[in-house]
């Protein structure tokens, strides 16, 4: 383990991998990594490398739908991953070591033909269909019908990862949600909910919508924001008696701007919960020679606090980047069931 990560996880992070390649798991454990998430995107990737062409095949060759193609292939990779960090699960007693697992984003789809009542129903079938092992984290976006869902599926025994959150106000829509499912358990033993922040997104948001920001203001609200939600969710969970941590997932910190250091959310959020980074940012950290502090709880200068409170609507800010958010999350969904269309139709004629 390079001293810079050693560090990180030193000052209190939790260092999770945007990634289920088999590979990079090995890769991300060795430097320190003790969980992952996987997305439709992540899947198809492994599916354009060839690396699993001959588990493909098998497949294709049962299932005649790709959807089934895709939601097999997807558990099998979700499951190779829970199985490598299943030691971490096991030190831990269930406080860290999970892999998440994407519901269906075309849920989210305007394609859907139910009514709202019925995708509701939908994200609580499929999230107890998909709940398998005790380290597997099911993950659903913080969208109405999500939401809605959250409440049911962790009374049933779920754990959580309620993702696609930019504003504090969905993310107490989700925790409510969740502590009103863990009343309705037994116990509160086994609970564990996590909430995942997306970051740089804000600040590309920003750039784009508030240019007139001042430039010690511009490229700070995304981690503004997230240190903000995280305080709200160590208040209200400090007086529950939860045996297990309920924690921000600080999520989207790969950098969009080439202008900034790689490692600049990782370093701004350092401290506390769980980081979710991309490979390659994992490589920056691990690279960088920077030696991590906790700074997930200090805020910019008052200044900078008051003008970001002023001029950034974060009511447009939900609005915008959750109608980008679903289209992102519904898009590749869609892209992989056309590669799996297509990988039939090349398997099928070499």
């Amino acid at each position: 383990m390079s001293k810079s990560i050693q560090t990180l996880i030193d000052s209190g992070t939790k260092l999770w991998l945007d990634s289920i390649d088999p590979e990079l798991v090995d890769k991300n454990i060795a430097l320190g990594a003790s969980g992952a998430t996987s997305n439709p995107i992540i899947i198809a990737d492994l599916i354009k490398s060839g690396r699993f062409d001959n588990r493909m095949l098998e497949l294709l060759e049962r299932h005649s739908d790709d959807l089934e193609v895709a939601w097999e292939l997807t558990d099998e990779l979700v499951s190779n991953a829970q199985m490598k960090f299943k030691p971490r699960y096991k030190s831990t007693s269930g406080d860290d070591g999970y892999v998440s697992f994407e519901l269906d984003p075309l849920l989210e789809d305007e394609s859907f033909p139910g009514s709202e009542a019925e995708r509701v129903q939908a994200y609580v079938s499929a999230g107890l269909e998909w709940n398998r092992h005790h380290n597997r984290m099911i993950k659903v976006p913080a969208t109405e019908s999500g939401l809605n869902a959250l409440e049911d599926l962790v009374a049933a025994g779920v754990s959580v990862n309620v993702t696609l959150i930019f504003t504090i106000d969905q993310y107490r829509a989700a925790r409510d949600a969740v502590w009103r499912g863990a009343q309705r358990r037994e116990s509160l033993d086994r609970l564990k909910s996590v909430y995942s922040i997306f970051v740089s997104r804000i600040d590309v948001y920003t750039q784009k919508h508030l240019p007139q920001l001042s430039t010690a203001a511009q490229g700070l609200v995304g981690i503004v924001n997230a240190k903000r939600i995280w305080a709200d969710n160590v208040e209200f969970w400090s007086d529950k008696n939860c045996p297990l941590k309920q924690e921000i997932v600080f999520a989207s910190t790969g950098t969009k701007d080439p202008q900034d250091h790689p490692c600049k959310y990782v370093q701004a959020l350092a401290g506390s919960d769980i980081q979710t980074n991309p490979p390659q940012t994992n490589e920056a950290v691990a690279a960088s020679g920077l030696m991590f502090e906790r700074m997930v709880d200090q805020l910019p200068d008052g200044d900078i606090l008051k003008e970001i409170d002023n001029r950034v609507d974060f009511n447009h800010l939900h609005d915008t980047l959750m109608q980008e958010g679903i289209a992102k999350f519904a898009d590749p969904q869609k892209a992989l069931l056309q590669l799996i269309s297509a990988k039939r139709f090349d398997l099928a004629n070499t």
